[in-house]
C-alpha cells in the first residue's frame, strides 16, 4: 500500500512540475491523488523547494518561482518561451504584455466575459503610459492570434472556462467565444514574494526586467542559520528541478558549496519524488528524465531536425570548440550523407544554415553549449554536459577459452 501511495505521489509531483495546474475536468484521476495526497505533497513541496501547494474544490496549484542565474541559466530561460499549445509559435514580447494586460483586465471584469469584450477592453488598456512600444489595434489577423494565444494560456491554467464560441473563428474575424472567469484561479497567477504595489516605490523611474523580477522573488532576511540553510537548499532546488544541467562554476560561492557537500541526499530526495535520475560529474549535477516528459525539447528528438541536432552534438563532442560556418560545411556533408531519410528541402542552398541555427537552439536550451558571436563568424563551445553524446570506438576484447 505504501508503495503504491508513493508511486501516486511522484506522478503528482511529475504533473505539477510539467504544468503547475491540475484541474478536476481535465485531470481526473491525477487531481483526485493530488486531493487525497494533499497533506503530503504540500510539506514536500514546502521543506525541497519552498513552493506552495493551493488545493481548491476544482483545481490543484504549484506556485513556483525561479530566477535563472548564471551565464548558461540565463541561455537555457532565453529559449523556453511560452507556447499556448504544442507546435504553436513562441510567445513574442507582445503577447506576453497581452497575457499582463489580460489578467489586469479580467481583475476588473464581470464573472462571465466575451473574447469581444475582452479585446475591447485590452485595446483600452494597451494605451497606458509606457505601452507605447506594443500596437494592439485588432485590426490585423496577427494580432487577433497574439490575443487568442494569450487566451489559451488562461484557459490552460483555469483562469478562464469557455461557455461556447470559438477562438479560431475570431481569429478568422467574425466569431466570438464566452468564458467564465475563475477569480480564485486569477489570483494565483502572479507567484512572487511580494506585491507589485510594495516594490514599485523602490525600483526608481525606469527599472530594467531583471530588477523588476529580482525585487519581486526578493526573500525577507533570514536571521538563523537554519534558515540560511533552507534558503539555500531551495535554490539549488530550484536549479536542478528547472534546468537540464547545473555547473559548479557558474553557482554563487555559497550555493556552489552547499551543493558540492549535499549533493547526494539532496538528489537522492529529488530521485525519490520525481522519478528523475540524478547524473552526479565533477563539473556538475543533471537530473535526467528517463520517460522524456519533462522538458519540451527533447534530446534525442525524431524527424529531420532532431536527427541533425543528434548528430551535430556528436561531432562538437569529439571535435571540442568550432566555428558556427565549419558547422555549416559539416551540416552540408550530413545532409548529403542522409539524403535518404531527411527531408528533401535539407538539400537546398543554404538549408544548412537553418539546420544549424535549430540545432544550436536546441543545444544552447539544454545547456550542452555556449555560442558566442553572431552569424557566420561566431564560436560554438561545447560544455561538459555534451560529452554524454559523443561516440568512441568499441573495445572488442579477445574471449578467454574456458
Amino acid at each position: 500500500m505504501e508503495s503504491r501511495d508513493a508511486e501516486a505521489r511522484v506522478r503528482v509531483i511529475r504533473a505539477l512540475l510539467a504544468r503547475q495546474v491540475l484541474s478536476s475536468q481535465r485531470d481526473g484521476e491525477l487531481f483526485r491523488l493530488a486531493r487525497r495526497h494533499a497533506d503530503t505533497l504540500r510539506a514536500w513541496f514546502e521543506a525541497e523547494t519552498g513552493w506552495r501547494l493551493i488545493v481548491e474544490a476544482e483545481t490543484v496549484r504549484l506556485l513556483t518561482s525561479y530566477i535563472p542565474t548564471g551565464p548558461t541559466a540565463e541561455a537555457i530561460a532565453q529559449r523556453h518561451p511560452a507556447r499556448a499549445r504544442r507546435g504553436d509559435p513562441p510567445f513574442t514580447r507582445r503577447r506576453y504584455v497581452l497575457l499582463c494586460l489580460a489578467l489586469a483586465v479580467l481583475e476588473r471584469s464581470d464573472p462571465q466575459t466575451s473574447l469581444g469584450q475582452l479585446a475591447d477592453d485590452l485595446v483600452l488598456a494597451a494605451r497606458q503610459p509606457g505601452l507605447e512600444t506594443i500596437e494592439f489595434t485588432l485590426g490585423t489577423r496577427a494580432e487577433r492570434s497574439d490575443l487568442v494565444a494569450a487566451i489559451r494560456i488562461l484557459l490552460e491554467y483555469g483562469v478562464l472556462d469557455r461557455v461556447a464560441g470559438d477562438e479560431d473563428a475570431y481569429v478568422a474575424s467574425g466569431g466570438d467565444a464566452l468564458y467564465d472567469v475563475d477569480r480564485r484561479m486569477l489570483a494565483t497567477m502572479l507567484s512572487t514574494k511580494h506585491s507589485p504595489g510594495m516594490v514599485a516605490g523602490s525600483l526608481g523611474p525606469s527599472p530594467s526586467i531583471g530588477d523588476i523580477e529580482a525585487a519581486l522573488q526578493k526573500p525577507p532576511p533570514a536571521y538563523t542559520d537554519e534558515e540560511s540553510n533552507r534558503r539555500l537548499r531551495h535554490a539549488v532546488s530550484h536549479r536542478l528541478l528547472c534546468d537540464p544541467v547545473v555547473y559548479y562554476d557558474e553557482l554563487p560561492d555559497d550555493e556552489r558549496l552547499y551543493l558540492t557537500n549535499q549533493r547526494v541526499p539532496l538528489t537522492s530526495r529529488l530521485a525519490a519524488a520525481t522519478g528523475l535520475v540524478p547524473e552526479l560529474r565533477a563539473e556538475g549535477v543533471a537530473m535526467v528524465d528517463p520517460e522524456d516528459q519533462l522538458t519540451d525539447v527533447r534530446m534525442p528528438d525524431q524527424g529531420t531536425d532532431g536527427h541533425a541536432t543528434l548528430l551535430l552534438a556528436e561531432h562538437l563532442a569529439l571535435v571540442g570548440a568550432a566555428t558556427i560556418a565549419s558547422l555549416r560545411s559539416v551540416m552540408r556533408r550530413l545532409a548529403k550523407d542522409n539524403a535518404s531519410f531527411w527531408r528533401k528541402t535539407t538539400r537546398d542552398t543554404g538549408a544548412e544554415n537553418d539546420l544549424v541555427n535549430d540545432a544550436l537552439e536546441r543545444l544552447v536550451g539544454l545547456g550542452l553549449v555556449r555560442v558566442i558571436g553572431e552569424g557566420s563568424n561566431g564560436a560554438v563551445e561545447p560544455l561538459p554536459a555534451l560529452r554524454r553524446f559523443a561516440v568512441t570506438a568499441p573495445t572488442i576484447r579477445d574471449r578467454k577459452v574456458r
